[in-house]
């Protein structure tokens, strides 16, 4: 079958990878003080942060409506036998909704819940492209893409609580408590939803190089294709020592190493870092 993957901007794929498996992406709506921009098109995660910086309010997110899907399953349609769109997790957004409503227009095209962010959901993305080229079936490649979405384990951990706490999801007093602790929260995506997990304390490069371990270390139940290295804006130095950690401890065949978009940038700030990948049946 000849099929066209598409997918939301929040899984986070480099240029390359797009088009290296001829990826299309609807970029989300990202508000700056009441103005909307595309993500990635025309504001950048670095306009983001110099914004707030600068004492700018925190900038928000849109989903995409069912229009705009729409017109993207629309320009595919005909051209392909199919069309799979894989969108963020449907908890975290409602543009899952929205493409499904839009989906009913066309006999031919699918819809995908990654449950999932960033390159999590980048991760499903991926498995998408390779199983499309294998699958004659599409309702069979849509339900081992569905059984996937269970299997990918994406974290973060995050350096500070600031934006955050902008955002609301983080109590001021919380914040306080974590930073006179040098406290650093790890943030876990678990049947589509957000939780801390961990925290570790001290120095944040120590840290990460701790978090990797604890991930990746001493465990036969990862598929060692593909993980994932996605951050905003971190040191030197804390790269080094997670990659250091992660040559120790992840013997991957492939590490692709990718920035985090506006979506993640808005509501997790600078100094954000996590390894994502998947977990075997």
């Amino acid at each position: 079958m000849n099929i066209k993957i598409t997918s939301d901007s929040t899984c986070d794929l480099s240029r390359e990878l797009l088009e290296k498996y001829d990826i299309t992406l609807m970029p989300l709506t990202v508000v700056k003080d009441g103005v909307e921009y595309k993500d990635g098109v025309t504001i950048t995660p670095a306009e983001i942060f110099a914004h707030v910086a600068a004492g700018g309010a925190l900038c928000s997110t849109a989903a995409l409506n069912p229009q705009d899907y729409a017109e993207l399953f629309g320009r595919y349609a005909d051209r392909y036998d199919a069309v799979i769109h894989i969108n963020i997790g449907s908890g975290f957004s409602s543009c899952y909704q929205n493409a499904r409503i839009a989906a009913e227009e066309f006999d031919n095209v699918r819809v995908i819940d990654s449950k999932n962010l960033s390159t999590g959901q980048g991760h499903v993305v991926l498995e998408a492209a390779r199983m499309a080229a294998e699958y004659s079936d599409l309702d069979q490649l849509c339900a081992d893409l569905n059984d996937l979405t269970d299997r990918v384990e994406a974290s973060f951990v995050l350096n500070q609580l600031a934006y955050m706490v902008k955002g609301g999801r983080c109590s001021a007093v919380a914040a306080l408590g974590a930073n006179l602790l040098n406290l650093k929260p790890c943030i876990e995506v678990k049947d589509g939803k957000m939780s801390v997990v961990k925290k570790y304390r001290g120095k944040y490069t120590q840290c990460l190089a701790s978090y990797v371990r604890d991930r990746l270390a001493d465990r036969d139940d990862i598929v060692r294709n593909r993980l994932f290295l996605t951050y905003t804006p971190v040191s030197d130095e804390s790269l080094a020592a997670v990659k250091e950690a992660i040559a120790e401890h992840g013997h991957f065949a492939e590490v692709c190493e990718t920035t985090a978009g506006c979506t993640v940038s808005c509501h997790c700030g600078p100094d954000t870092l996590g390894v994502l990948f998947i977990r075997s049946k």
